[in-house]
């Protein structure tokens, strides 16, 4: 089996640098001896993509995703909507999407580059401000409880919350990834006007893994 080797450093605005791990196939990225997201673990990230589309009644919706990751959900999301549908991705760390370009272009597939699809490296806060969405699909740090950068919990904060409730369309939904439960979130969303939905999803395609949560928050 061959070691783990570094293959690229990334630095965050405002917080720790994030590493780039290959192992034999598989890819991961590091924030110090934390794993924030893998090839292996791809199961709840794509669901979030992929229920998301399912809540809504529109073929061809106006998406934010906030954080690409590895891609997981841009693609799910790509694979449920129209030709006319409409996905900014708010990417804050350049370097994330220089390793999709480069080492993982082949996970990668072309989704950065797919018609329907807009990159911004930007703060999804900033970018959220333009309105106008019919979901917002965050998955920025590890959720509400972050590691990353401090300045991301006021995305989950009450402020942050009236900011993406304003930003959706009548109807529009919140979807939040987390790596645990957080059953204060849960409360701040309901206090801040949102019908909450929250579904439990294991890290692993096969239904395996760690338990992940996604909060499925729709616009009253």
């Amino acid at each position: 089996m061959k070691p783990r080797e570094v293959i690229g450093v990334a630095e965050v605005p405002g917080g720790p640098p994030l590493r780039l791990i290959r192992h034999d196939d598989d890819f991961m990225i590091l924030l110090e001896r934390n794993e924030l997201m893998s090839t292996r673990k791809s199961g709840s990230e794509k669901a979030l993509g992929q229920m998301t589309c399912d809540r809504l009644s529109l073929r061809s919706p106006r998406l934010l995703i906030g954080g690409y990751g590895m891609g997981f959900t841009l693609r799910a999301a790509l694979e449920k909507v129209g030709a006319d549908a409409r996905i900014v991705v708010a990417e804050l760390v350049p370097g994330i999407v220089e390793w999709a370009r480069g080492p993982m272009a082949a996970l990668t597939a072309g989704c950065l580059d797919d018609a329907r699809v807009e990159i911004r490296i930007d703060d999804v806060g900033r970018v959220m401000e333009q309105g106008g969405y019919d979901a917002i699909l965050l998955d920025v740090d590890n959720g509400p409880d972050g590691l990353t950068r401090p300045a991301n919990d006021g995305l989950y904060s009450t402020q942050g919350l009236a900011r993406a409730r304003a930003a959706l369309n009548p109807g529009g939904i919140l979807a939040v990834w987390s790596a645990g439960d957080d059953p204060a979130f849960t409360a701040r969303l309901k206090k801040a006007g949102f019908v909450v939905e929250d579904v439990r999803v294991r890290a692993r395609e096969n239904g395996k893994g760690p338990i992940h949560v996604i909060w499925f928050a729709r616009k009253r």
